[in-house]
């Protein structure tokens, strides 16, 4: 079948399979030219499909010859029904993987539940005996507890009084004002029980008591702080107060691992262009901006740029792992310099549908969003047929 874009609002419809094999074989060059990192041998990857956790993935692999378990919630294909993008990457992660005579092995489900735990802690067991590098990159606007039965939904909303500012419609580029009203109190909590650290630990405390953490086993959760432009409806909003108990979880995992001399960090990342950033208003006029100045200087990042730089500049550095004074690793270094910071919010005040074009990147931002769900990728015919029935080869439906 001919695979086109298929948008509604700010969700693509239909994934290109060819499109995403492309991309993550970019990704995976990218991190070969980089070098080799003395990294985990065997790594755990929850949420590995997509953005940080797809290339935490490939920089395990490509990077430090890992033998990698991913876990995601993805959507098969069907006759005449593309896959979700994470589906055709986790296809073709493996495919290369397996090339490359790595030990590569997928579980599809929600990595919320018991079951999914229960299930990949068996794989661990089985194939890998421990793993020595859990990574936490779930990104899901709801989540059942699996002990309380209730189900939380997220909400991203400024805390306190109504937020009011520019955004953009990326797929327009109309610039225009946006006012979000305040949560309310069970706004916070369910958006901090689906987004906070509670998870990560219920994963950690099973992988323990399982025993399949290795000595030194480290773990890693992403999180984001951003700039004063967007902090009333991310930092000090409700996903902020979620990033926040992701935190702090950190430090109660580390406290729990001390025994088998285990490590937990949040590692704060760059803005990037994902779904879930795309669906935040506010956010996108920020990072078309912001890529027009990191571009400028020459110093932007995708994601797996990021992430290849937090392996070999960070964990797997040597020594000490650097941390800021809240115990994050930061590689949001670049983008929160003082000068690029100040530069982006010279242009926010100008910003306006007119001229958002020359003084932004929307035309990067446009590319990155549908490069999410394999369009605009360099190399591919998008006019030929593909085949949207792709497997991933250690799943059997």
């Amino acid at each position: 079948m001919i695979i086109e874009p298929r948008m509604r609002g700010f969700i693509c419809l239909t994934a290109h399979p060819k499109g995403a094999e492309q991309s993550v074989k970019n990704q995976i060059e990218y991190v070969k030219s980089k070098g080799k990192i003395d990294g985990a041998k065997k790594v755990l990857v929850i949420g590995a499909s997509t953005g940080f956790g797809l290339a935490s993935r490939i920089t395990s692999a490509f990077g430090s010859d890992a033998a990698t378990i991913g876990v995601f919630f993805e959507k098969p294909p069907m006759e005449g029904k593309t896959a979700s993008p994470g589906w055709y990457n986790s296809a073709a992660f493996e495919a290369e993987a397996h090339k490359a005579g790595l030990y590569a092995k997928s579980i599809n489900g929600d990595a919320f539940s018991n079951e999914v735990k229960d299930q990949t802690i068996e794989l661990i067991k089985k194939d890998l005996g421990q793993v020595d590098l859990i990574i936490y990159s779930l990104a899901s606007p709801v989540r059942t507890n699996p002990v309380t039965g209730i189900t939380h939904r997220s909400v991203l909303k400024p805390i306190g009084s109504t937020f009011s500012n520019k955004t953009v419609d990326f797929h327009t580029g109309k610039v225009s004002e946006i006012s979000i009203e305040p949560s309310k109190e069970d706004d916070i909590e369910n958006t901090v029980a689906v987004m906070g650290g509670e998870d990560w630990a219920m994963w950690m405390e099973a992988m323990k008591k399982a025993g399949v953490l290795a000595p030194g086993a480290v773990t890693v959760a992403y999180s984001y702080i951003g700039p004063s432009l967007t902090e009333p409806v991310y930092r000090k909003g409700t996903i902020g107060r979620a990033k926040d108990h992701l935190e702090a979880t950190a430090f109660s995992i580390t406290d729990s691992l001390k025994d088998i001399d285990g490590k937990a960090y949040v590692s704060v990342n760059k803005a990037l262009v994902t779904q879930a950033s795309s669906a935040i208003p506010v956010i996108p006029l920020y990072i078309s901006l912001l890529y027009k100045v990191m571009k400028e200087e020459g110093v932007h990042e995708g994601t797996i740029e990021q992430i290849q730089r937090l392996y070999q500049q960070r964990l797997y550095a040597g020594g000490e792992v650097p941390t800021d004074e809240k115990g994050r690793i930061r590689i949001d270094d670049w983008e929160m310099r003082d000068d690029i910071q100040q530069k982006v919010a010279e242009l926010w005040e100008k910003a306006t549908t007119e001229n958002l074009s020359e003084i932004g990147d929307l035309e990067g931002y446009r590319k990155d969003f549908y490069n999410l769900f394999g369009f605009d990728i360099k190399g591919v015919d998008y006019n030929a047929d593909a085949n949207e029935m792709v497997a991933v080869e250690s799943i059997k439906e």
